[in-house]
């Protein structure tokens, strides 16, 4: 049986939906923002960012797993980050693979929004505690335990 992926969208709703109580406002106070080349961000992304790619306006990675529960865990940090910095990337899950597009709507490309999040997400995502030492030994590399797809 073929592996249909999950194509979901974290974002706030559309211009013409009613937001939650209090969200206008919020979003009304937010600052302006100014919106970055796609070659400026290409030029920063291999010392700030060096898995991120551009493409077609947007900060793109695409995280590997070995199998559903590494996508399944990972898009729960991805949407935990996401609200709580309240700027949603586009997102497709499927088995062993998840893709982050990270773009900033209102200036209609890349802005430092997308760099911020795209950091944090990289942060956490890609943590792997076994390589630093210390208390927490990492997940085994053993397939049956392993979950997220070297990629350095």
């Amino acid at each position: 049986m073929p592996v249909v992926p999950a194509y979901v969208r974290l974002t706030r709703p559309s211009a013409g939906a009613t937001p939650a109580p209090g969200n206008r406002e919020a979003d009304m106070a937010r600052p302006k923002i100014a919106k970055i080349a796609p070659d400026e961000a290409a030029t920063r992304l291999p010392r700030e960012l060096p898995r991120w790619s551009v493409k077609d306006g947007a900060l793109v990675r695409i995280y590997r797993f070995h199998g559903w529960k590494g996508t399944a865990l990972a898009f729960g940090a991805v949407a935990h980050l996401a609200e709580a910095a309240w700027h949603h990337p586009d997102v497709v899950a499927g088995w062993g693979r998840l893709e982050v597009r990270l773009s900033t709507h209102e200036v209609g490309g890349i802005s430092e929004r997308d760099f911020a999040l795209a950091k944090k997400i990289e942060e956490i995502v890609a943590w792997r505690p076994g390589d630093l030492g210390g208390a927490l030994e990492g997940t085994p590399e053993d397939p049956a335990s392993a979950y997220l797809k070297r990629d350095d």
